[in-house]
Formats: C-alpha cells, sequence, structure tokens
C-alpha cells in the first residue's frame, strides 16, 4: 500500500524513525483494519478490541513521555499516523484515533496535574481507556461561549448537568473532557475543562448519530444529569477552559489538514490510475486534454497543500504555530480538498456515485473537514482579525 511520502518524497520535516513508523503504520492497517472496515462502517463504530490493538503497536498517543508509559515522540509521530491512515481510507477509525491521540491526549499533557497525568495517560497509550472531548452543543456549534453545561460545586464535587452533540467516540469513550460553565456570569472567563469518567452515575451515552460519512466513527449525544464528580477532576484551573481552548486548537486545526490533504492525495492518485484506464471514445480518458489540464491543476493545489502544510508542521514541533497559520492551514487545505474530490468523482461518472467505488466513499467523508473544528467561516473570522 502506497502513502503520502511514496507519492511526495523528500519531505525535510521527517527523518528515518518517520519512515519506520510510516511502515508499522501501513502494516497495522491492512491486518487490523481492512478486513474488517466495511463491517465497523455498517455498524457505525470500530470494534472496541481495536484499541489496545492499536496500543500494543505503539500507535496511540506517541508524544507522551516515557515516565507516562509513551515513547516520547514528538508531533511529526502524530502526523505520520493521521497521514496513512487519512490516506488508507479508513476515515473512521483515522478520526477516532485522531481525537483521542491528537486532541484529547494534548489537554492532559497541557494540563492535567501530576496525579491525572499518572492515571490517565498510560491508559490513554495502552487502548485501555478511551478519550472524548464534549465540546459542542445543540444550537451553539462553533459559538463555544454559548454552551449551557453546568457544573455546580458543591463542597469537594461539582455537580454537572447538560447535553452535548455531535460528540466523537461518544459510544466508546471511557472518559470525557467536558467543556463546562462554572459562572454563570463569567462569559468566557466562566467556562472550566472537567474530567468526567463516563461509569458516573448520571451520566449517559445517547444515540449513535447517522452520518453522511466517516461511517465508523462513533459520534453521539452526551447527557449530564446531575453526574457528581471530584473537584480532583479539575483539568486546570477554575476558569481557565477558554484560554486552553485557544491554545490547542490550533494544534486540532493542524491535524485536520494533515487529515484533508492525505485524503485529498489519495483521492487524487486513485482516479490518475482510473483515467489511465478508462476508455471514451475509443481511448483512455486521461489521454483528453481536458482531463490532463485538470489533472494538472490538482497536482499543483496538492503540491502547494503539502507545502504549507510541512511548513506548520515543522512551526508547531518548535512551538511556534500561530492560531492565523493554523486557521489558515485548515481553511485552505479543506476547500481545496472539497474542490478537488467533486473534480475527481466526475471523472468517474456514473460509477462515481456509487458507494461500491471508492471515490464515492472519500466524497463523503470529506465533507466534514470543511465543518468540524470550527467552519470555513470561523477560520475566516480568526485569519481577519490578523490582518
Amino acid at each position: 500500500m502506497n502513502g503520502p511520502t511514496d507519492m511526495l518524497p523528500n519531505r525535510p520535516v521527517f527523518d528515518e524513525e518517520h519512515a519506520l513508523l510510516r511502515d508499522s503504520v501501513r502494516r497495522f492497517a491492512a491486518a487490523k483494519i481492512a478486513p474488517h472496515f466495511q463491517d465497523w462502517e455498517k455498524a457505525g463504530i470500530i470494534d472496541r478490541a481495536l484499541w489496545p490493538a492499536a496500543g500494543q503497536a505503539g500507535l496511540l498517543c506517541p508524544q507522551v513521555p516515557e515516565q507516562y508509559g509513551g515513547i516520547g515522540g514528538d508531533f511529526r509521530h502524530n502526523a505520520v499516523i493521521i497521514e496513512e491512515l487519512a490516506y488508507s481510507g479508513f476515515a473512521g477509525p483515522a478520526t477516532d484515533f485522531s481525537v483521542h491521540n491528537d486532541v484529547c491526549c494534548g489537554y492532559l499533557l497541557s494540563y492535567g496535574t501530576e496525579e491525572q497525568k499518572k492515571k490517565w495517560l498510560p491508559r490513554l497509550v495502552s487502548g485501555q481507556t478511551v478519550c472524548a472531548i464534549a465540546m459542542t452543543e445543540p444550537g451553539t456549534g462553533s459559538d463555544l461561549q454559548g454552551i449551557r453545561t453546568r457544573a455546580v460545586r458543591q463542597g469537594d464535587e461539582y455537580v454537572i448537568s447538560g447535553q452535548k452533540t455531535f460528540i466523537s467516540n461518544g459510544q466508546t469513550c471511557d472518559l470525557v473532557i467536558a467543556v463546562t460553565r462554572t459562572n454563570p456570569d463569567g462569559g468566557s472567563r466562566g467556562m472550566s475543562l472537567i474530567l468526567v469518567e463516563a461509569d458516573r452515575a448520571g451520566f449517559r451515552h445517547g444515540r449513535n448519530l447517522d452520518k453522511l460519512g466517516h461511517l465508523s466513527s462513533d459520534t453521539s449525544e452526551l447527557f449530564f444529569d446531575q453526574v457528581r464528580v471530584p473537584v480532583s477532576n479539575l483539568l486546570g484551573p477554575e476558569g481557565g477552559a477558554m484560554a486552553a481552548l485557544m491554545s490547542e486548537l490550533p494544534q486540532e486545526r493542524l491535524t485536520i489538514a494533515l487529515h484533508s490533504i492525505a485524503s485529498a492525495q489519495k483521492a487524487f492518485d486513485i482516479t490518475k490510475a482510473y483515467v489511465q484506464e478508462r476508455k471514451a471514445f475509443g481511448q483512455p480518458i486521461g489521454t483528453f486534454q481536458n482531463t490532463r489540464f485538470r489533472l494538472a491543476d490538482l497536482k499543483s493545489d496538492l503540491a502547494v497543500g503539502w507545502a504549507f502544510v510541512d511548513q506548520c508542521l515543522s512551526q508547531h514541533v518548535r512551538g511556534e504555530l500561530t492560531t492565523y497559520a493554523a486557521s489558515t492551514a485548515k481553511l485552505w487545505v479543506t476547500e481545496m480538498h472539497g474542490r478537488l474530490i467533486d473534480q475527481c468523482l466526475q471523472f468517474f461518472g456514473g460509477y462515481g456515485f456509487m458507494r461500491e467505488y471508492e471515490i464515492c466513499r472519500l466524497f463523503a467523508d470529506a465533507r466534514v473537514l470543511r465543518i468540524y473544528g470550527g467552519t470555513s467561516e470561523i477560520m475566516r473570522e480568526l485569519i481577519s482579525r490578523s490582518l
């Protein structure tokens, strides 16, 4: 199975260690995901057994230091896993792992107490615990300041009540990082992050939502009905959620750009192969000038996208990635991906509309990338503030 680096050699952001990890991810995808993927797509959820298998293969939270059970890598290791799983076409597992690895783990590393890190990070690395982050609520969308989920302190406990929706890993999660309002009059400074174990009384997994794409990624509603957790479950300072979110969201948006560019590359590669085989008027459609010129445009877009994503990745590893750059990467790459996948599907004609063709699934899976992690419109707003 080929991957992004085969198509784009000489990416100086990576070294030999990352090349070995790529091979490991490809073998894992071929052995542990490919044989079961269609069944998981129909079921709307991946098999729970995949998580400890991924942990054993070193594919979960590679940035965790060795003292907490990780391999002590940097975010380039995460990027390799994101790219290879996205390029494989297995969007569901790619998304679920990314939420766990690249989003949730980051909050624990950055804001967790020593006790919280010792308790949870080894479990995240092994796959014993699956983590989700609960931001979005019905009616709020990208407006995080509009959240209504309340966490009221009573003695040494918080009592949490509210509802979340569109939560990746929502059916599978054992641990939830919940964005709550601890001060109803505090505005953006009245929100806090609180760890909620899924076995707490009053916590309930809602229905697994029926989606356009990413079918094997469980995406759910979550309900908090007077859920009591100890004050020690507070992640970071009380009232510090918005600052934490603003600090961690650039990484999340970079992960989406990485996922998007690798998925776009996969769509381009299978389309390039298809137009060399499919014939019309007695010759391969890839020989027509219209086909060649459109593919040339798409290849140019991909080259620009990869260059900028690699630049952002290098900045992030150095601790220099800005909200502006991450928002630009997510906006440009996901919008380009949308244009590219639409054109690629067009080359398949009627077959492109059939789910038995991979291009159809890639088309459906691509659409959400312009929405989650902050919509394209929110990215434009964030970028405009830097002008």
